[in-house]
């Protein structure tokens, strides 16, 4: 295995087949000791919230399978907390897609002229450039395209890959009487064909859920959804 990239909260090998081992950390995003699944610092580390992660990531990927939803992923090792996937590239230099069902987080904070906290969106996308030292900028289609990072047929792909998989993800939730409020995706192409596929994870440390109108960590999550 040669590492290919350290992130802030997994780490990226190649494999000699030609695929990618992907290595959960015990870190997750956040501010100053609190979790942000927004933020794009490592705010603080979880005893267990690498392999909690990958288990929900695993779950949450056969489910797409089995729906014939495209991913990159192949197979997962909770025990050592990797995941194996296709080789998939990237947006320009990365770029992360939210789902938004309730108005929390930076949506509020920007449009918080007009939002009310908490107030109900309608599976709204949103797409920002992975760029630390820019506070990741959201960019708009038309930006997405003159700029050459994604053309405008792709980013309809994009957005209704985004919706399908943010509702699967919270109907799943819906079961446990857990409400979703927003989820952050990350997408690639894969292959000859340049298929847009999900890749990266699904994963409490991408997520805000509620319960009973109480935020729920990630962490306990995982444990509410998959019940170990």
């Amino acid at each position: 295995m040669q590492l290919k990239y350290t992130g802030k909260t997994k780490d990226v090998y190649a494999l000699e087949d030609g695929n990618y081992l992907l290595k959960f950390k015990d870190d997750v995003t956040g501010v100053d000791g609190v979790f942000d699944p927004g933020a794009n610092t490592v705010g603080l580390t979880m005893e267990g919230a690498g392999q909690a992660g990958l288990r929900l990531t695993k779950y949450f990927f056969e489910i797409l399978k089995e729906k014939g939803i495209p991913t990159h992923y192949i197979d997962a090792n909770i025990e050592e907390a990797t995941m194996t996937v296709k080789p998939a590239e990237m947006f320009g230099k990365g770029l992360e897609v939210i789902c938004r069902y309730r108005a929390v987080g930076s949506f509020l904070r920007r449009y918080g002229l007009y939002a009310q906290e908490g107030q109900h969106l309608d599976a709204f996308v949103e797409v920002t450039l992975k760029d630390d030292g820019r506070q990741d900028p959201p960019i708009s289609e038309d930006a997405l395209d003159m700029l050459g990072i994604l053309s405008k047929d792709e980013y309809k792909v994009l957005k209704a890959l985004t919706q399908q998989i943010g509702n699967v993800v919270k109907e799943e939730l819906g079961k446990k009487a857990i409400e979703l409020y927003d989820i952050k995706f990350e997408f690639g192409r894969v292959g000859k064909d340049k298929q847009i596929v999900l890749i990266d994870e699904i994963s409490g440390g991408n997520m805000r859920a509620y319960k009973d109108g109480e935020y729920i960590e990630p962490l306990e999550l995982e444990k509410a959804l998959l019940q170990f």
